[in-house]
């Protein structure tokens, strides 16, 4: 229709083509292998928490215990 009398930049033309649309395609689906490996990792994290709770639980403990033991060794006695 209207024509532009002043010149376009051939830059801005071949900018024009790449950005013609800001939908972005969807992101590609993960493989079987790529999904094993997220499963193994997630357990692989939940197991060493587990297992950190398990070897920490006795070291919070904070009910009283009997530390305190009797010994006597035969020089008390005489």
């Amino acid at each position: 229709m209207f024509r532009r009398r002043e010149p376009v930049p051939f830059a801005f033309v071949a900018e024009a083509e790449r950005y013609r649309s800001n939908i972005t395609p969807p992101p590609q689906r993960a493989s079987r292998s790529q999904i094993a490996g997220r499963v193994l990792m997630g357990l692989t994290v939940t197991a060493g928490l587990v297992g950190a709770l398990l070897f920490g639980l006795p070291a919070m403990d904070t009910s009283p215990q009997n530390t305190h033991h009797s010994q006597s060794s035969q020089a008390s006695d005489r």
